[in-house]
């Protein structure tokens, strides 16, 4: 449960906020900047725990499934990004394995990030495989020479 607190309440009464953590998340809410969260670090650190057990749970899972049951676990994680039944099956493939190593990655640093931008970069891959002319047109050859390239210049 997540209780939500003005910054002034934060800064008039500390130790009932303080008590409300205790009890579950705090949101601070700031007028002048993103809402924080006041967190037990022992809540944050079962979080994180639970996210590295889990990305290594998945990851353990793909890497020990026969071939034809990996298929049905792709399936299911594909299930939950329909932009990926527009990627070509051994692209398919390779967002699992990606999103696999990514999840884990970023569950071992605390960072999530990393997921974010594989998902981000596949979505991207898939949006470009559902418009075949975008396909044709990024993975046709380069035969023309574009001139010269200009120096970069100062921002």
């Amino acid at each position: 449960m997540t209780t939500e607190v003005q910054w002034s309440e934060l800064q008039r009464d500390p130790k009932s906020v303080a008590a409300l953590a205790d009890q579950g998340d705090v949101r601070v809410r700031r007028r002048d900047g993103a809402a924080l969260l006041l967190t037990r670090v022992d809540r944050a650190a079962a979080t994180a725990d639970g996210a590295v057990v889990a990305a290594r749970a998945l990851r353990n899972l793909l890497a020990h499934l026969p071939e034809a049951a990996w298929g049905a676990a792709a399936r299911s994680l594909i299930d939950e990004f329909p932009w990926a039944d527009a990627l070509p099956e051994a692209d398919r493939r390779q967002f699992v394995a990606d999103f696999a190593r990514a999840f884990s990655a970023s569950a071992e640093i605390g960072q999530w990030a990393l997921l974010d931008q594989t998902i981000r970069e596949w979505r991207s891959t898939a949006a470009i495989h559902a418009d075949p002319e975008l396909a044709a047109n990024l993975t046709r050859p380069i035969d023309d020479d574009f001139g010269t390239i200009p120096a970069p210049t100062e921002a």
